[in-house]
């Protein structure tokens, strides 16, 4: 929820809370729940980390930050400091034809090993190559993910475990059969 489709750059703080209540009284403990927090000032996504209301969130998903274009080790820093303010799991998101930057495998694998709590990436970059070194590379229990719709098949088949999709909201019957029918390897 609160991801970087749609209107969340815009909503104020508590049109965000109001949403984020909205979704967790409706899920109700069926599903583990992941919340956008990101953004290019990492004092400010670090500051929205720790006074945010967590409640029912399982995981922060945050996007490369966007329009400054920072280098690997900016890249590096900033989850690093994201890393060590959240209380919970951390999925990295790298579009970077929306940010302008790549987060590249090296940097991606780097965070993965030094941060526990960086348990996955969703990979919107397009780059297949990047996506399957980090799928080779990676630690034991961090997980990739599609964030690209047209490559969900190609990156599940090469060890991705799922999509977070934008289409799926369009036709989710047929999109999710299609994810959990990859998950069990009927190709």
């Amino acid at each position: 929820i609160l991801g970087t489709t749609a209107e969340t750059p815009c909503l104020t703080r508590e049109e965000k809370q109001t949403i984020k209540q909205t979704i967790v009284k409706h899920v109700g403990g069926r599903m583990p729940i992941l919340m956008g927090c990101g953004g290019n000032c990492t004092s400010a996504v670090v500051e929205e980390i720790k006074t945010a209301d967590w409640t029912g969130i399982d995981g922060i998903l945050s996007v490369c930050p966007m329009y400054n274009k920072p280098s690997q080790e900016g890249l590096y820093q900033h989850y690093r400091a994201i890393s060590e303010a959240s209380p919970l799991p951390v999925v990295l998101y790298n579009v970077p034809g929306r940010t302008g930057v790549n987060l590249t495998a090296d940097t991606t694998l780097r965070l993965a090993h030094d941060f526990p709590n960086i348990v996955a990436i969703k990979v919107a970059s397009g780059k297949i190559d990047q996506i399957k070194e980090i799928l080779e590379k990676r630690p034991k229990g961090f997980d990739v993910i599609s964030g690209d719709d047209s490559l969900t098949l190609t990156v599940m088949k090469a060890g991705g475990c799922g999509i977070i999709s934008v289409v799926g909201n369009a036709i989710p019957a047929e999109f999710s059969r299609m994810v959990h029918l990859m998950q069990e390897g009927r190709l």
